[in-house]
């Protein structure tokens, strides 16, 4: 995935006209949070199910926090102009290869491109952690100068990055944050517990605060699962609304698809899903829809996947919680760039001003699509070359 280096104007005008249509596509959202289109149990001659109960309008928001990051990327290359980029080569390495990561592999793309760098894009095509640390050690040996990682498992990705970080070679964890003590320079990604709270604040209001809900996710230890999950906990603290199961997939859309099935099929009284994980929600939504049960039980999904976003328009989803993966990779590129050639101290600084209140997280921002905004979310995709 190597570009070909461009000039320094040149490159500043492609941010720059990144950094317009972010700021174009989320005015058009805002727009759109009061819009009077109906995003709760759709409609049942469209969705192939039957429902009794009322009609419930979800707003959307997909503000993120593309304006800050526009501001940092800005920053970054300004201090890196003049350097020498040649010897660059980066790496972004994700947790499994499912739609969710095309958006940040278009990013990290777009910002390798912008940057004048090479490097590459790696997914684990199972989401099996002996995969991801193979690919660390393969890249490694290739002699990569730093890459950012969606961690499997927190604990087993301490070593190899005490050893990247031995040998001069940042590490920028994204999407599910590291412990300080693990070493990864910095967190860039969503604030996951946040994430939780905005899917939990929506099932409770399509569910009018009562019902048993049946958590699906992908992993019980990654940090990003765990926090989403203790998020959606904490926003259903107060209501009648009672969690039955958490039911782990391990990163298998198939299992997560056999889960929500059994869900609801052992225990009639499930009215809601909460799907963690990107393929989580299109899972459970055609658990749901085969069943005809559309609108009857409520799905509530995480990220943008192609299938979440049709089961949206046609009311088997009521909601999504997005995460900004196109920034993972965009800012992700410029940070590693950073980090390698300004140093840690350096590029901390140019950070500092948009970190989060702990200090060590940079965040993406969180958004919520329903059927209220879908059409503007896609607009703003379409811009970023995204789908």
């Amino acid at each position: 995935m190597t570009s070909a280096h461009t000039s320094g104007s040149a490159r500043s005008k492609k941010l720059a006209a990144v950094g317009t249509a972010l700021l174009l596509a989320l005015g058009a959202a805002a727009c759109s949070k009061t819009g009077a289109a109906g995003g709760g149990s759709g409609s049942a001659s469209a969705a192939g199910g039957s429902s009794s109960a009322p009609a419930v309008t979800l707003s959307g928001d997909i503000s993120f926090n593309d304006a800050n990051l526009t501001k940092l990327d800005a920053a970054i290359k300004t201090a890196l102009q003049g350097k020498d980029l040649s010897k660059l080569d980066e790496a972004m390495v994700v947790n499994v290869a499912v739609d969710y990561w095309n958006a940040g592999k278009v990013g990290f793309n777009k910002g390798l491109s912008d940057l004048g760098i090479k490097g590459t894009f790696q997914a684990p095509a199972n989401g099996r952690l002996d995969q991801q640390l193979s690919i660390i050690q393969t890249l490694r040996g290739q002699g990569i100068s730093g890459f950012s990682v969606s961690a499997i498992d927190p604990t087993a990705i301490k070593a190899p990055i005490a050893s990247a970080n031995s040998s001069g070679i940042p590490v920028l964890a994204i999407d599910s944050p590291l412990p300080p003590e693990d070493g990864s320079a910095l967190y860039l990604g969503s604030l996951n517990e946040q994430l939780g709270e905005k899917a939990g604040a929506a099932m409770k209001q399509v569910l009018n605060n009562q019902g048993e809900v049946v958590i699906l996710t992908g992993s019980l230890t990654a940090s990003n699962s765990l926090e989403r999950i203790a998020g959606f906990k904490k926003a259903l603290e107060g209501s009648n609304i009672k969690i039955t199961q958490t039911l782990n997939d391990a990163t298998d859309a198939s299992k997560a698809l056999s889960n929500a099935s059994t869900s609801f099929q052992t225990d009639p009284n499930v009215k809601g899903l909460y799907g963690v994980y990107s393929y989580d929600g299109p899972a459970a939504g055609q658990a749901v829809q085969s069943a005809g049960k559309t609108g009857a039980i409520k799905v509530i999904a995480s990220d943008s996947d192609a299938q979440t976003l049709k089961f949206i328009q046609s009311g088997v989803i009521q909601a999504t919680v997005l995460q900004q993966p196109y920034q993972q990779g965009y800012t992700g590129a410029f940070l590693l760039a950073a980090f390698k050639v300004l140093g840690k101290d350096a590029t901390l600084a140019l950070v500092k001003p948009y970190l989060e209140s702990d200090g060590t997280s940079l965040s993406t921002g969180a958004g919520v699509v329903t059927q209220s905004n879908i059409v503007d979310y896609q607009a703003m995709l379409t811009k970023l070359g995204i789908g």
